[in-house]
């Protein structure tokens, strides 16, 4: 049939891939598309293995249109210093809010390592700001990113000057994350139901929050076990 590729040409396979480079060249730099940049940067990163100028694409389509998925890579190139990019996690930061507060596919994503880097403190100049760290855990946790619900249980369980101890707040989120398929969000959480910790005390809601972590690990070495074949 016309237009298909023989993949096993060589020459017709290096023609095809050039090609594409081409067409999101001008969707991203023509055409204005976003979308088309973001492809741009996925082809030179993927198929290419240009990162210098992946970077480029990536910094042009997050500083331009704000994309999501191009500012959350271009943070990650950031912390890496991948792509000649300067290694910063300052700007890795400034990446990550933008995504985050862009709504696109990687946001959920991005507003976890806001999270992340905020709690951590090295990111900023006052450093660790577990108010802000809360802030964006929670808006993660809401999109679905267990870790993000894990972390906040986390944060108050632990309480700060910033943050006070919660514990009724603290199984919220660890249950969360259980319903998410975070396994120690599942032990965490059954541990508190059996020590009536920020709830009363129920043995058998602990004793099905354990199971359920440990069946959740059991598919998480299965998984590996798979991956290790």
């Amino acid at each position: 049939m016309a237009g298909l590729i023989n993949f096993e040409d060589e020459k017709e396979v290096k023609e095809f891939l050039d090609n594409l480079g081409v067409e999101y060249s001008y969707q991203c730099y023509k055409e204005k598309d976003p979308e088309g940049c973001q492809r741009l940067a996925d082809y030179l990163e993927g198929v290419k293995k240009n990162y210098t100028q992946a970077a480029q694409v990536l910094k042009h389509n997050c500083e331009t249109y704000n994309h999501s998925e191009s500012c959350y890579k271009l943070g990650a190139y950031h912390i890496t210093g991948k792509g000649g990019v300067a290694q910063c996690l300052k700007s890795g930061y400034s990446c990550f809010l933008k995504a985050c507060n862009s709504n696109g596919k990687k946001s959920v994503d991005a507003c976890h390592n806001v999270g992340l880097l905020a709690h951590d403190g090295r990111a900023l100049e006052a450093g660790p700001d577990p108010v802000t760290a809360r802030l964006y855990y929670k808006k993660a946790c809401k999109g679905g990113f267990a870790p993000s619900c894990f972390n906040l249980s986390a944060l108050y369980i632990q309480g700060s000057a910033e943050v006070d101890k919660d514990m009724p707040k603290a199984l919220k989120y660890a249950a969360r994350a259980c319903e998410l398929g975070h396994v120690w969000g599942c032990s965490n959480a059954s541990r508190m139901y059996k020590l009536g910790d920020g709830t009363k005390k129920d043995d058998e809601m602990a004793d099905k929050l354990k199971n359920r972590a440990k069946e959740l690990h059991g598919q998480q070495k299965e998984q590996q076990l798979k991956f290790g074949e």
